[in-house]
C-alpha cells in the first residue's frame, strides 16, 4: 500500500482490504485454507496465524466465526470468486453448493450466541476485526494482486500475454510501458522476428551434463519448543499447588495459562525461524477442552476433580452433600444401622463423572436420579439417552418399615447407578 492509503481512513483501509482480500491456497492448508491464505498475503508465518484463532476460539468461539467467514468470503487460489459470492451468482468457485450452504447454516448459530451473549465474545470478535485492520493497514502493500496486461494485435506480442510474457518469453521494461518489443542486439533492423528468442551472441554456453546437486544447509534445530513445553509443565504445577489457596484457579482457567504458555512459545519460535510448530498438537486438544468447559453448564474446579469413595457407618457421618467436578463418586450406605426412627437425606452431584450409591437391603428410599447425557440404573428402572430422569419409591424386599433414606443424584454428563446392598 501507498503512504496515502497507510494514512487513510478506516472506511479507506477497509475497502481497499475487501479489494485486495487474500485468497485462499491449496498448499500449506490445514482446514480451508483461511490462516493460510492471510499469512501468504500478509506475508507472515502462519502459525502465528494459527495461534491468534485458537487465542479468539478461547473467546466463546469469536475464532469459529470469523473462520466460517473468511471460509464462505475468501476465495480460492483457482477460483473467480468466493464460495458466497458463487452462490448469488457472480462467478465461479470450486467449493460444492451444497457446503457453501452448510457453511451459511453454521454462521448462523454462531452469530446468534454473539448476539445474545457475552462480552467475551464481543471483545473477541472486535479484537479479530481490529487485527485484521491493522494488519493490512501495516502490511497491505506487500503482495498485493497484480491485474494481468493484455496486448492487443500489432504491438509485437499475442494478444492475451500478461506482464512478463512475450514471444520466447524475453519482454523488456519498455515493453510494459510502450507495448513495444525491442529487438536483440545482433537484429538491430528487426528484420528476423521468428528468431528472438536464440540466445545473445557471445553468451554463456549452456552447462552440458547434469548438474550438481544444490548443497542444503542443515537448518540449526531450534530449542524454543524444549523449552516452552517445560515452561508449561512448571505452570501446571504451579496451577495445581497453587489451586489449594485461591479459587480463581479452575481448570478452564489452568488450561488457558497452558494455552497462552504454549501459544507465545509458538509466536516465539515463528518469529525465531520456525521452531516450536509441533506444540500445535498440544494447543488444539488443550483448547477444545477449554471451549468445551467453558460452554457446558456445569462448573469444573480443580479441587473437586478425581475419585471420592464414602461409606458412613453412623449417621453423623453422612454429608447432607457428596460432589465432584470431575471423577467418580461412590457412595455405601449399606454400613448404617437399621433404625425405622431415623430419615437419611443426602445428595450426590458430578459434573463429568459417574455416581454409584449402594443401600442398605431392607431401607425404605426414596430416589430422584437424573443425567443430562448418560445412563440411570435407579434400582428397577434404566434408561439411557439426553436429559434421562428416573424417580422411585422402593420399601425393599421386607415391605415398609425400617431406615428411611432420600436420595438425590445428578450427573451432567456421565451415569447414575443406585442399587441395593
Amino acid at each position: 500500500m501507498s503512504g496515502s492509503i497507510s494514512a487513510a481512513s478506516v472506511e479507506e483501509t477497509l475497502k481497499d482490504f475487501w479489494a485486495t482480500r487474500p485468497r485462499r491456497p491449496h498448499d500449506g492448508r490445514k482446514i480451508a485454507g483461511v490462516a493460510a491464505g492471510i499469512a501468504k498475503r500478509y506475508q507472515i508465518d502462519p502459525v502465528i496465524v494459527r495461534v491468534a484463532f485458537v487465542a479468539m476460539a478461547l473467546c466463546n468461539g469469536a475464532g469459529v466465526l470469523i473462520y466460517l467467514l473468511g471460509w464462505l468470503w475468501l476465495a480460492q487460489d483457482d477460483d473467480e470468486v468466493s464460495a458466497a459470492e458463487s452462490l448469488i451468482g457472480r462467478g465461479r468457485s470450486s467449493t460444492p453448493t451444497a457446503l457453501t450452504v452448510l457453511l451459511g447454516l453454521a454462521v448462523i448459530p454462531a452469530t446468534g450466541f454473539f448476539v445474545d451473549g457475552g462480552f467475551t465474545m464481543v471483545g473477541g470478535v472486535l479484537l479479530s476485526v481490529g487485527a485484521i485492520y491493522l494488519l493490512h493497514r501495516g502490511r497491505g502493500q506487500l503482495n498485493r494482486p497484480e491485474p494481468a496486461v493484455a496486448f492487443g494485435v500489432g504491438d509485437g506480442v499475442g494478444v492475451g500475454v500478461g506482464v512478463g510474457e512475450g514471444v520466447g518469453g524475453k519482454v523488456s521494461t519498455d515493453e510494459h510501458t510502450t507495448g513495444q518489443v525491442t529487438p536483440p542486439a545482433w537484429d538491430p533492423l528487426g528484420a528476423a522476428p521468428f528468431a528472438w528468442d536464440l540466445p545473445e551472441p557471445g553468451g554463456a554456453p549452456e552447462p552440458v551434463g547434469a548438474t550438481p546437486a544444490p548443497v542444503v544447509a542443515r537448518r540449526r534445530r531450534s530449542r524454543v519448543g524444549v523449552a516452552t513445553f517445560g515452561a508449561a509443565l512448571v505452570v501446571l504445577a504451579g496451577s495445581l499447588v497453587t489451586s489449594a489457596y485461591s479459587d480463581w484457579f479452575h481448570a478452564q482457567h489452568i488450561i488457558g495459562l497452558l494455552v497462552a504458555v504454549l501459544g507465545g512459545g509458538m509466536v516465539l519460535g515463528a518469529l525465531r525461524g520456525g521452531g516450536g510448530r509441533g506444540l500445535m498438537w498440544l494447543v488444539v486438544p488443550l483448547s477444545v477442552v477449554g471451549v468445551l468447559l467453558t460452554s457446558v453448564d456445569f462448573d469444573v474446579d480443580a479441587k473437586q476433580m478425581g475419585s471420592t469413595r464414602a461409606r458412613p457407618t453412623t449417621f453423623e457421618d453422612v454429608r447432607d452433600q457428596y460432589t465432584a467436578s470431575v471423577g467418580e463418586v461412590e457412595l455405601d450406605l449399606t454400613g448404617l444401622p437399621n433404625d425405622e426412627s431415623r430419615t437419611v437425606d443426602t445428595g450426590v452431584e458430578v459434573g463429568l463423572g459417574s455416581i454409584k450409591v449402594m443401600v442398605p437391603a431392607n431401607a425404605d428410599v426414596t430416589v430422584d436420579c437424573r443425567t443430562d447425557l448418560g445412563s440411570v440404573r435407579c434400582l428397577d428402572r434404566e434408561s439411557d439417552g439426553e436429559g434421562r430422569h428416573e424417580q422411585v419409591t422402593d420399601y425393599g424386599a421386607d415391605g415398609p418399615g425400617g431406615l428411611k433414606i432420600v436420595l438425590d443424584v445428578r450427573s451432567d454428563l456421565g451415569a447414575v447407578e443406585v442399587s441395593r446392598g
